[in-house]
C-alpha cells in the first residue's frame, strides 16, 4: 500500500551556485559518498532527499544526514537512518521507491513510500 509520494525539481546551475556560496552546505546536505559528485547528481540526490521529506508528510527535525541516495544493480536507492528511518517506521513504510532525472538544466525526483 503507498503511504506517501513526493516529488521534487531542482535548478541546477542555481543549486551549484548555492553549494559555492555557502560553504558547508555541501557537508550539510550530503553524506561523505555523495560529497565528490558532480552538481548535476548532487541536484537529482537533494531532489530525491526533498521527495522522501515530502513522501513522510515533511517532518520536523529531519537530518539531512539520515537519507543518502546509493546505487545499486537496479538503480538508485534510498538508505535512510536516525530521524528518517524513526518516521518512516511510525508510517509503517517498508520500502521505497525512487526515480531521478535531469535534463534542460533540471534535476528532477519521485519517491513512492510504500508498507
Amino acid at each position: 500500500m503507498i503511504i506517501g509520494i513526493g516529488v521534487d525539481v531542482v535548478d541546477i546551475e542555481r543549486f551549484g551556485r548555492q553549494l559555492e556560496r555557502t560553504p558547508g552546505l555541501r557537508d550539510r546536505l550530503f553524506v561523505p559518498a555523495e560529497r565528490g559528485l558532480n552538481t548535476q547528481s548532487l541536484a537529482a540526490r537533494f531532489a530525491a532527499k526533498e521527495s522522501v521529506a515530502k513522501a513522510l508528510g515533511a517532518p520536523a527535525g529531519m537530518n539531512w544526514q539520515d537519507c543518502w541516495i546509493g546505487l545499486d544493480e537496479h538503480g538508485p536507492t534510498i538508505n535512510v537512518k536516525g530521524t528518517v528511518a524513526a518516521v518512516a517506521k511510525s508510517k509503517g513504510i517498508k520500502r521505497w521507491h525512487l526515480s531521478m532525472s535531469h535534463d534542460g538544466g533540471i534535476s528532477t525526483a519521485m519517491v513512492i513510500a510504500e508498507s
